[in-house]
């Protein structure tokens, strides 16, 4: 199946694990509740595809276009994400634990209540993401891009913040900034948040 022409098929619940993906065109196809477990999607373009409840564990998808697709409560732990394009895409409620993230664009994507631990966020672009109330327990954020990004309610204990750009980020008194590193040389931290974790 690597490079078909999928766009706007109806695939849903249908087995797709391991499958050979790579560069197939799922554009606007419907993969609610597909299991594409260590599938390869590997620069596939999924962009406005429904994703819902899939099954995504361990899946190969580098480079791959998500771009406003729906991955509401989607299975992404393990997942290899390295330079995705995930910009506008719906990501609430989704597991993206350990995955791999580095040099990902997720410009203005829901966030909401997405489990991101232990994911590598390192250098992705988080600009005015919608992180509100997601768990980021110990994923590394170092030189991740995160202005404009709402943090509120959001778990960071023991994130790693290094060089990472924190302009007019939002967040609340329920935002856990416990065990947190590298905020030293974090860039533009606001004044405010400097404030807030100083105090006693």
């Amino acid at each position: 199946l690597s490079s078909a022409d999928l766009s706007s098929a109806d695939l849903s619940s249908a087995d797709l694990s391991s499958a050979d993906l790579s560069s197939a065109d799922l554009s606007s196809a419907d993969l609610s509740s597909a299991d594409l477990s260590s599938a390869d999607l590997s620069s596939a373009d999924l962009s406005s595809a429904n994703l819902i409840n899939a099954e995504l564990r361990q899946g190969d998808l580098r480079e791959a276009k998500l771009i406003k697709a729906n991955l509401i409560k989607a299975d992404l732990s393990l997942a290899y994400l390295r330079e995705a394009y995930l910009s506008l895409a719906d990501l609430r409620e989704a597991y993206l634990i350990n995955a791999e993230l580095s040099l990902a664009k997720l410009i203005k994507a829901k966030l909401i209540k997405a489990d991101l631990s232990l994911a590598d966020l390192s250098s992705a672009n988080l600009i005015k993401a919608d992180l509100s109330s997601a768990k980021l327990i110990k994923a590394d954020l170092s030189s991740a891009d995160l202005k404009g990004a709402n943090l509120s309610s959001a778990n960071l204990k023991g994130a790693n913040l290094s060089s990472a750009y924190l302009e007019n980020i939002s967040w609340d008194e329920d935002t856990k900034w416990d065990n947190v590193r590298g905020l030293e040389t974090a860039i533009n931290v606001p004044e405010a948040l400097k404030n807030d974790l100083t105090s006693p």
